[in-house]
C-alpha cells in the first residue's frame, strides 16, 4: 500500500486531537498540524499531540517575515522535531535560504506557492495576471534555486512542476476523495490521481476528520492508494 496521507488535525483542543490520531494512526502516514492549532496551543500543545503517536509531524506554519525572523522562528521550532515544516515562498529568495540554513538537517523545508483556495481570478486581484499555475511554477523555481526540499501546490500543478524538479518533496493540499465536499477549495483532486500526478505527502483534513468515523475515512482513503 502507498500512503503518503497526512491527517490535517487542526481540531479544537489537544485531547479532541489525540483522540483522532488515536482513531486514524493504522491508516495514514503522518499528522499536519498547522497555524490554528498553534496559535490555540502553542508549542506544549503541539508536543503533547505528537507525544506517543508515532507519526512524523508536518508542522504548517507558512511562515513569511524578513529573513532573520523566520530564521529565528524555524530555530526556536527545532525542539518539536517537524518532519516538514512551511514558509511562503513569496517572502523571496533570501528568507528562504535563511529557514533551510536554520532548520535542522531531518526537517523538510518546503515552500508554499499558491494556496488552494485561490482561483485565477483571485490571483489577478492580487496583481498576478498569468493565473495559477505560472504563479506556482515561478515560486516552486525560487523554492529550488534557493535551496528547500520542495513546495505546497494544489494538485493540478505538481507534474508540470515535477518535470523541472524532479527530486523536489510535493506537498499537496487540496485532496478531496470522490464524492466528497469540496468546501473552500478551489483546485481539488482525488487521492489516487494526485499521488500519480506526483505528489509525495497528501494533506487530507476535512474528508477524514469531520467523517462520522474519522478511522473508517482514512481507512478507505489508505485503500484508494492500494
Amino acid at each position: 500500500m502507498d500512503n503518503r496521507v497526512f491527517v490535517a488535525a487542526d481540531v479544537a483542543d489537544v485531547s479532541a486531537a489525540r483522540d483522532l490520531v488515536a482513531k486514524v494512526a493504522p491508516s495514514v502516514a503522518g499528522l499536519k498540524l498547522g497555524l490554528e492549532f498553534f496559535c490555540a496551543h502553542g508549542p506544549a500543545g503541539i508536543a503533547a499531540v505528537m507525544a506517543g503517536a508515532g507519526l512524523p509531524l508536518f508542522l504548517d506554519l507558512k511562515l513569511h517575515d524578513i529573513p532573520n525572523t523566520v530564521a529565528g522562528a524555524v530555530a526556536s521550532l527545532a525542539p518539536l522535531a517537524p518532519a516538514i515544516l512551511t514558509v511562503h515562498a513569496a517572502g523571496g529568495g533570501a528568507m528562504l535560504a535563511a529557514a533551510r540554513a536554520a532548520a535542522p538537517s531531518h526537517t523538510k523545508v518546503v515552500a508554499v506557492t499558491v494556496l488552494t483556495s485561490l482561483d485565477d481570478g483571485d490571483l489577478l486581484s492580487a496583481g498576478v495576471g498569468d493565473g495559477s499555475a505560472a504563479q506556482a511554477l515561478r515560486l516552486a523555481r525560487l523554492a529550488r534555486d534557493s535551496g528547500l526540499d520542495g513546495i505546497v501546490c494544489s494538485p493540478h500543478e505538481v507534474a508540470a512542476i515535477k518535470a523541472i524538479w524532479p527530486e523536489g518533496l510535493f506537498v499537496v493540499p487540496g485532496v478531496r476523495p470522490e464524492g466528497s465536499a469540496v468546501g473552500d477549495q478551489k483546485r481539488v483532486m482525488t487521492p489516487r490521481a494526485a499521488r500519480d500526478a506526483g505528489a509525495g505527502v497528501l494533506v487530507i483534513g476535512r474528508p477524514i476528520t469531520a467523517a462520522p468515523d474519522p478511522a473508517a475515512a482514512a481507512a478507505a482513503i489508505a485503500a484508494s492508494l492500494a
